[in-house]
């Protein structure tokens, strides 16, 4: 795939994420929309939330993901990010039974503990997927399951947008983004040792426009997926 600069209509600065999400820390919650990803888990099929022992979720930032898995009957759930300022919103909900600052690629998580591995919007910070899925296989015991949602790739290349945020001064920022492709996951995962479960796509609709008017131009475009692997 060419470099996200190949689409990108923006030209936002841009910063790693370790620096990005610490400066969006504290807007993050209040900005991010929840038809990126939880309207994507709630219609997953083939994972029984509630019978899920261990969870490891990947990237938990402020632990949005956390706290819905906790809500559906998740019983423990370990959360890694790259960013501290971001595991302290994690850390407040107290949803999580340990929170470290580690990368999604190496955790330091314990091998075939969970039953279950999320990583939400978190692989376009990701310039190559398959440590990701090397990881989450490391850690998944058998027959558990990687349930990953992202931005994506066809919205990414169609808008040249990139994930951002608005700076303490209303500049806008870009985070690194790279376009992975449904058929590059497809690869990394079954190089790993996953086979696909599900696949969901998230398109823009009208709930979504009527919560961000200024989006009507991308309605029927699809802004995020979800995928399923199992071990």
């Amino acid at each position: 795939m060419p470099p996200f600069a190949a689409y990108d209509r923006r030209h936002y600065r841009t910063v790693a994420p370790r620096d990005g999400y610490a400066l969006w820390s504290t807007t993050y919650e209040a900005t991010i929309k929840p038809d990126m990803d939880r309207r994507l888990l709630a219609a997953l099929t083939s994972v029984d939330w509630p019978h899920v022992e261990r969870a490891a979720d990947l990237g938990c930032g402020t632990g949005r993901t956390g706290a819905w898995l906790r809500e559906r009957g998740v019983r423990h759930i370990d959360g890694v990010d790259l960013t501290p300022e971001m595991l302290a919103g994690a850390r407040a909900l107290g949803v999580f039974a340990d929170l470290r600052v580690a990368d999604v690629r190496a955790t330091g998580l314990p091998a075939a503990h969970y039953d279950l591995v999320t990583t939400c919007l978190v692989d376009e910070h990701l310039p190559d997927l398959a440590p990701l899925y090397r990881e989450s296989a490391r850690l998944a015991r058998p027959g558990g399951a990687h349930v990953l949602v992202g931005f994506h790739p066809f919205f990414i290349m169609r808008s040249g947008m990139p994930t951002h945020f608005n700076g303490p001064g209303g500049e806008p920022i870009a985070i690194e983004t790279h376009v992975h492709l449904l058929s590059a996951h497809t690869a990394a995962a079954l190089a790993a040792g996953w086979r696909l479960a599900e696949l969901r796509e998230q398109v823009i609709d009208d709930a979504w426009v009527a919560q961000k008017p200024s989006w009507a131009a991308h309605r029927d475009v699809p802004i995020s997926h979800a995928l399923v692997w199992r071990r």
